[in-house]
Order: structure tokens, then C-alpha cells, then sequence
């Protein structure tokens, strides 16, 4: 018979942890598996999400496998009364601890997971409500405390031995990444603004510029690189986040907007300069150690670039005197 250890007040011995949402939403999920992982450092840990961003939780140590969300028998699992694939079943079956953080506002998942199952169901919120005033990580968290999980780091990271890629670039010492866009043109300073700081931080620094984006981003990333002599110049287009992670781990500071991209600087332990559009800051602001967030009076087109300016340069003298 499958061990109910989590229903029964034992550890646990399998693990699942579902995640769905975007790169920063996977991220802001991390403090869920390291509280896991430390708690119960001998179960077999399990998540299930995108399967461009489970590589990241790999790498950290903080999961033991990954299936992808995208799995087609998991879609099935969200029918009033549906027969699990056997793919699925068994996953399930095997499990002693379940914690979800799908949208799932009927339990219909809930029902045909847990049916005819012991498993222990831990519910998380698919998205943390902005009105509550609560961090995300906390609120992702606060599941966990029916496990008598109480104490966890509130901050996501990422470390790893070694490094996954080379250095962004040549023989410059120091290495400033940028990431001039996000999931929203509500949430970004205007491209000639990021253009005249980057052409004064040429001028006036000989730090290596990385600039990171994907498609969205493709033809501002080109604009921009035009800013920075092509010698100290790197970019980097939809490149894997593990392989993203390992460039940003090699860089000095990092600057950017409210996204998933500046979440996973935050992450891998990078100094942070946020320019702050209109998202919740309390619910949604990146978390860990040297983070300065930059919000316009009048919007993010109103902050002026000798303002970034400054905050940068502090940003970049207190990381080099750390």
C-alpha cells in the first residue's frame, strides 16, 4: 500500500508541487520549494510547470524532477468527473503531498486529483490578491503552515556551483545588464530616455553592457545597443533562463522594469534598479538585499535620466565597495 504520510502527521515522502503563470510568477514560487526542501530534506520533490522555467528550480537544487504543464494529460484533470490519464494517475497515486497553485475556483481539480486517494491537498492562490497588501511570496507561502511550515525565507534565490555559460563578454571587468522591456509598454521607461542614459554610462564608464530581451523586445534591443560601443557590447535575445541566469550571475548590477526578467536578476543575487510602473509595489516589488525601486510622480515617462542616473551610480559604488 502507497504510504499516506502527510494525511497521517509523518513526513512526506513524495512531493508535488503545480505551478502555472509566467517567469515571474514561477520565481516568486521558489521560497514554496526551498521551505519544502528544507523541511522535508528527504522526499522526492516534484514540480510541475512551464517547461521554460522548471529548468531553473533543477539547476537550484530545489526540485528532483519536472513535468511540463503543457502535458497533455494533465489538461484532461480539469473536467467536472474526468478519468485521469494513466500517465497522471499514477503521478498522483504516488503522491503523499500535493500543493497547488492552479486556478482551480471550483476544486475541480481538487476532486478528481484527491479522488479515491489520501493524499494530503494543499490549495494555494493561482495569483495573490493586490488589495490584501500581502507579498506574493507570503501569500504563496501561507499554505505551507498547515505542514507547521512558519519560518520560511520570504526571498526567492537561485545559486548553484559553477556557472552554465561563459562571461558576457571579453576582458571588461564589470558588467551592467539592462533589460529595457516587460510584459507591458505601461510598465516601460521610453526607449529615447533609456537611449540618453545609456549613451551617458558609455561615455562617461567603462563598464561591458549586457542587454537582455526577447521578442517583444527584439527591435528596441537593437536601437539601444547602438547607445554603447560594440567592443563592450553584448546581447542577449530570448536566450534559455538557465543559460540567462548564468550571464546575469556574471554582472556587476542589473537595471530594468517591473517583469519576470528583473525578478530572476533579483534572484540569482544581483544588485537592482527597478524603474516601477503601476503594479502593486507591496504585492509585487522584487525581493532581496540591494533593490532600489524608482517610481515617476506623474508615471515612469516623467522620471528624468539624471535621477536614474544618480540612483545607478549609488547603486553600482555600493556594490563594487561591498
Amino acid at each position: 500500500m502507497k504510504a499516506t504520510s502527510a494525511a497521517a502527521g509523518s513526513e512526506p515522502r513524495r512531493i508535488l508541487v503545480l505551478r502555472g503563470g509566467a517567469i515571474g510568477d514561477f520565481i516568486l514560487t521558489l521560497p514554496v520549494l526551498a521551505a519544502l526542501r528544507r523541511h522535508f530534506p528527504l522526499a522526492r520533490l516534484t514540480v510541475v510547470g512551464q517547461p521554460s522555467v522548471t529548468p531553473l528550480a533543477l539547476a537550484g537544487g530545489l526540485a528532483d524532477a519536472a513535468i511540463s504543464l503543457e502535458s497533455r494529460g494533465l489538461a484532461g484533470s480539469f473536467a467536472p468527473g474526468a478519468e485521469l490519464s494513466a500517465e497522471f494517475r499514477e503521478l498522483f497515486r504516488q503522491s503523499d503531498l500535493i500543493v497547488s497553485y492552479l486556478h482551480d475556483p471550483d476544486q475541480v481539480f481538487q476532486r478528481n486529483v484527491t479522488r479515491g486517494s489520501s493524499v494530503r491537498f494543499l490549495a494555494g492562490p493561482h495569483r495573490p490578491d493586490d488589495a490584501a497588501g500581502v507579498h506574493a511570496t507570503e501569500a504563496l507561502l501561507k499554505p505551507l503552515r498547515k505542514l507547521g511550515i512558519t519560518d520560511a525565507d520570504t526571498v526567492p534565490r537561485l545559486r548553484w556551483p559553477g556557472g552554465t555559460g561563459p562571461h558576457p563578454g571579453g576582458s571588461a571587468p564589470r558588467w551592467l545588464a539592462v533589460h529595457p522591456g516587460s510584459g507591458s509598454e505601461r510598465k516601460n521607461w521610453p526607449e529615447t530616455q533609456w537611449a540618453t542614459l545609456l549613451e551617458r554610462l558609455a561615455a562617461e564608464t567603462e563598464l561591458g553592457l549586457l542587454l537582455v530581451g526577447g521578442e517583444a523586445e527584439g527591435g528596441r534591443v537593437e536601437r539601444l545597443a547602438q547607445s554603447w560601443p560594440a567592443a563592450r557590447c553584448r546581447t542577449a535575445m530570448s536566450r534559455p533562463l538557465l543559460e540567462l541566469a548564468a550571464l546575469l550571475r556574471e554582472c556587476c548590477a542589473f537595471a530594468g522594469h517591473d517583469s519576470g526578467i528583473t525578478h530572476l536578476a533579483a534572484a540569482v543575487g544581483l544588485p537592482l534598479l527597478v524603474l516601477w510602473g503601476g503594479t502593486a509595489e507591496t504585492v509585487w516589488r522584487p525581493r532581496g538585499e540591494r533593490i532600489r525601486l524608482l517610481r515617476g510622480r506623474r508615471g515612469l515617462a516623467s522620471l528624468i535620466v539624471s535621477e536614474v542616473r544618480r540612483v545607478l551610480n549609488d547603486l553600482l559604488a555600493s556594490n563594487e565597495n561591498a
